[in-house]
């Protein structure tokens, strides 16, 4: 933009054009209505408007897990910030790259305790609390290098939420059009990646290898070398749920997401090579890290600082999973590897026993994810609440086979999932989008389902309704014996949904469900399917004795 009134705003939305952004997510506010308007100054940018500022970076979040491209959100100060805050740390939890622009009081006015509109105690630091890095624009006329240097901490591993606060005062400020012009020296910028022989040798000889496939296979976009790996070697393949889809799940030697099952702790017990690629080790994917991981444990991931935080590692290699993955598959190549075939069709018993086992133990909601994998097709982008059906069953028996076509809420936050669901399907309109969810999470964030109808995103919504907090319920009566505050009062989903532009009907048993399913497919509509699970039948949940004994009072 060339012109006398170029403002801080114009060079943010400049740095934003540069870097490819296309979807913008937020909500208007007279703190930060400058760089809305500057927004309109480029077609290439589309705004979604959500309806909370906690559903936008939702949204942002999930667009950028099933993309790849940097999510973007724009929120108001003081309070509009503190909302983001909560999907904040959703995205933190998960690595995800996404830029969170907020405004700020007025500079003059920030720290002064003054109750300047929406102003905030310390803003800065009640963001720290929730994202990789938070910056005050403190000089408007550093705004393009300050905007470049947020936007790369947050794409650089270990990616994450970076905030950048730039006071109301500022936005609309004149300042020089200067161009800042990045020079690279010309030179071969081929990764190098140096590896022990011994490594390579560990990896050849291995009789019973395991491979951990975590979520930085995805983001490094290493999935290819993932196969040529598989297909090498010969090992089981496990996936963390934010890894699913690194390989395809209905690949004959891919568990999935079946990390804390006894069937493969078994395999794992007698496995003597492990190894893990981006893998974060979290507490609920493995018993609380009690899973028998062998000493000989090879570690790939881009962050050193994921060396020995949960399990111990015999040999770490630091660097991006797609480089290194290239690597050792080059290496091999000159290596004779004898494939133990007893070992491969161990590995086979053990995939067919898990989902076999665990579809038994959960009927009739087996059957729904049967129906589920017969009825979507095969690049479904599926997303799961944190509610019993999403993380008892969905996220293990719907294989996913593409990656970036799953997202899962590894904060454990409920109600996150509609706004998720709505952003995946802006970043990929040719994709069907499911959403798993329970009614209680449901009702955190139903008024984005105005959003869906808006914006024209038509994603399925799979509601499961209970009545309640389905898993507390489980956790309360199971420690004390008795339920706290955890039945609901809900409204009738069907006729709220319609209310907002949903089609949307209810069902009670299998034979609904796979109707159900189809209209909602066919609709090609935001489209609503209410689970009576009353009618259906509760699912059972079960967790440890040991985990039900720490919400009772004990010594320490």
């Amino acid at each position: 933009m060339k012109n006398q009134e170029y403002t801080v705003s114009n060079a943010i939305v400049e740095e934003l054009v540069a870097e490819g952004v296309e979807v913008v997510y937020g909500i208007v506010s007279v703190h930060n209505m400058p760089i809305y308007n500057a927004i309109l100054n480029h077609s290439k940018i589309r705004m979604v408007t959500a309806r909370g500022e906690s559903g936008a970076v939702n949204m942002a979040d999930a667009y950028a897990r099933t993309t790849g491209k940097l999510g973007v959100v724009i929120t108001s100060t003081g309070t509009g910030a503190g909302n983001a805050a909560g999907s904040l740390s959703e995205t933190w939890n998960s690595g995800t790259s996404l830029l969170h622009i907020t405004g700020e009081v007025d500079s003059n006015y920030i720290g002064t305790d003054q109750r300047y509109i929406h102003e905030s105690k310390d803003q800065l630091k009640m963001m720290e609390g929730v994202n990789k890095a938070t910056y005050l624009l403190k000089r408007p006329k550093l705004i393009t290098p300050f905007m470049r240097k947020a936007i790369k901490e947050a794409q650089t591993a270990p990616q994450g939420p970076v905030t950048v606060q730039i006071p109301t005062n500022f936005q609309a400020q004149i300042i020089p059009n200067n161009q800042l012009i990045e020079v690279e020296l010309k030179q071969n910028r081929e990764t190098t990646i140096n590896l022990p022989t011994e490594i390579v040798e560990t990896i050849a000889t291995a009789k019973r290898p395991v491979v951990w496939a975590g979520n930085g296979v995805i983001l490094s976009g290493a999935s290819e070398e993932l196969l040529e790996l598989v297909e090498k070697i010969k090992p089981a393949v496990i996936t963390s749920a934010a890894g699913k889809g690194s390989i395809p799940e209905n690949h004959p030697l891919c568990i999935g997401n079946f990390a804390y099952f006894p069937q493969f702790e078994e395999l794992l017990k007698k496995s003597d090579l492990l190894i893990s690629i981006g893998v974060r080790f979290r507490a609920g994917e493995t018993n609380n890290w009690t899973s028998p991981v062998p000493e000989n444990h090879i570690n790939i991931d881009a962050d050193p600082n994921a060396f020995n935080r949960n399990f111990n590692t015999r040999c770490g290699v630091v660097g991006d999973a797609k480089a290194v993955l290239r690597e050792i598959n080059k290496q091999l190549v000159d290596k004779e590897i004898t494939t133990d075939e007893a070992y491969v069709e161990e590995v086979k018993g053990t995939r067919q026993a898990v989902r076999y086992d665990l579809s038994n133990s959960i009927k009739p909601y087996g059957d729904f994810a049967t129906i589920m994998r017969e009825q979507l097709p095969d690049n479904t982008v599926l997303v799961t609440d944190v509610t019993i059906p999403g993380y008892t069953w969905a996220n293990k028996l719907f294989d996913i086979n593409e990656p970036k076509n799953y997202v899962t809420m590894t904060g454990e936050g409920i109600g996150q999932g509609l706004p998720m669901a709505i952003g995946a399907k802006v970043g990929q309109p040719n994709k069907p989008v499911v959403l798993v969810a329970g009614d209680g999470g449901f009702m955190v964030n139903a008024g984005e389902m105005i959003t869906a109808v808006h914006e024209n995103t038509p994603i399925i919504v799979l509601l499961f309704d209970d009545g309640g907090y389905g898993i507390l319920k489980y956790y309360q009566e199971a420690a004390y014996g008795r339920k706290i505050n955890v039945d609901l009062k809900n409204p009738d989903f069907v006729m709220m949904a319609k209310s907002m532009g949903f089609e949307s009907e209810k069902v009670a048993s299998v034979e609904e469900f796979e109707k159900g399913l189809a209209n909602a497919i066919a609709s090609q509509k935001p489209y609503l399917v209410v689970v009576d699970v009353e009618k259906v039948g509760i699912l059972e949940y079960e967790d440890s004795d040991e985990y039900i004994q720490s919400f009772r009072p004990h010594e320490e």
